[in-house]
C-alpha cells in the first residue's frame, strides 16, 4: 500500500513566540519518529491563536527566523510541516498556512479565506485570502495532491469543493475551536468534517488545540466517511494513515465529487 502518514500535532501553546518554536520543533521530531511523512500544527500556531497578539507587528514574513528554523528541521528530518502563524498581508495580518517540503523550501502558502469577523476581539483585523490553491507534495513513497482550509473554513462546503475541484487527494486542516464538547450542537462539527471528506471524494486531516484551550478532537477520515483517528481532548501527537492508492482508486470508480456533477444548473 502506498500509505502517506500525517501527524495531528494537538499540543498546547507557549506563552511567547520562542517557546513554541522550541516546542513545535520538539513535537516534529516526535512525529517523524512516530513515522509522520507530514507533521500538522493547529491553527496560528506561532501566537498559539491569541487575539491579544493579532496584530500587525506581530506578523512574520516567510524571511522570519521561527519559519526558517522550521524550513532547515523540515530538511533534516526529510518530513514535510504544514507550519501556521499570523503573517504578513498586503495590508493586514493574515492567518497562514505554509507547506514546507522534505527539502526545506516553502511551496505553498495559503491565508484564510473565511476570517472570523462575527464577533468583536476576534479575526476582524486581519486580511483574508482570495483563493484556495493545492500542492502535488512529494513524500517517501511518492506525491499527493494536497490543500488546506484553515477552521471556520471547513463551515462552507464551496472550501472543500473548491480544492476538490483541482483534483486535491487529502485536505489538511489548522483548527481553533472546539469541535464536539457543544451542549446544544454535540458532535455536530465531526460530522462536518466526515461529510466533507465523502461528499468530495477526499481524505481530510484536523489538527486541533487540546484541552484546556479548545477540546482536542483531531481528526481525520477517508474519501468514504470512515474515521481513520478520532483522538480525545488530550495533550498529544496522533497519526492519521491515508491509503493513497485506495483514494485514487475511490475517487476513479465511485459516483460522488465530480464524477456526475452538472454545473451548468447550479445558478
Amino acid at each position: 500500500m502506498n500509505l502517506f502518514n500525517v501527524a495531528l500535532l494537538q499540543i498546547l501553546p507557549c506563552e511567547t513566540m520562542q517557546e513554541n518554536l522550541t516546542k513545535g520543533i520538539q513535537a516534529c521530531r516526535k512525529a517523524k519518529e512516530m513515522g509522520a511523512d507530514l507533521a500538522l500544527f493547529p491553527e496560528m500556531w506561532h501566537i498559539g491563536y491569541t487575539y491579544e497578539y493579532m496584530f500587525s507587528r506581530y506578523a512574520i514574513d516567510h524571511n522570519h527566523p521561527f519559519i526558517q528554523e522550521f524550513c532547515a528541521l523540515a530538511k533534516e528530518l526529510t518530513m514535510a510541516i504544514a507550519l501556521t502563524y499570523l503573517g504578513k498581508g498586503n495590508k493586514k495580518p493574515t492567518n497562514s498556512v505554509i507547506f514546507i517540503t522534505q527539502e526545506g523550501t516553502i511551496a505553498l502558502h495559503y491565508a484564510k479565506v473565511h476570517t472570523c469577523t462575527f464577533r468583536e476581539g476576534s479575526e476582524a483585523g486581519l486580511e483574508g485570502g482570495t483563493q484556495f490553491p493545492i500542492i502535488n507534495l512529494k513524500y517517501a513513497h511518492g506525491s499527493v495532491n494536497i490543500g488546506a482550509m484553515i477552521c471556520f473554513d471547513r463551515e462552507f462546503p464551496e472550501s472543500a469543493r473548491s480544492l476538490m475541484l483541482q483534483k486535491a487527494e487529502i485536505i489538511v486542516v489548522p483548527n481553533a475551536s472546539y469541535l464536539q464538547d457543544d451542549p446544544e450542537l454535540g458532535d455536530v462539527r465531526i460530522a462536518q468534517i466526515r461529510a466533507r471528506a465523502f461528499e468530495n471524494m477526499i481524505g481530510i486531516a484536523v489538527a486541533n488545540y487540546p484541552a484546556p484551550q479548545n477540546d482536542g478532537r483531531s481528526c481525520a477520515f477517508d474519501p468514504a466517511g470512515r474515521p481513520l483517528i478520532v483522538a480525545d481532548e488530550k495533550e498529544g501527537i496522533y497519526l492519521a494513515v491515508f491509503d493513497v492508492d485506495a483514494i485514487r482508486k475511490w475517487q476513479n470508480n465511485e459516483v460522488w465529487g465530480a464524477t456526475l456533477r452538472k454545473p451548468q444548473y447550479y445558478k
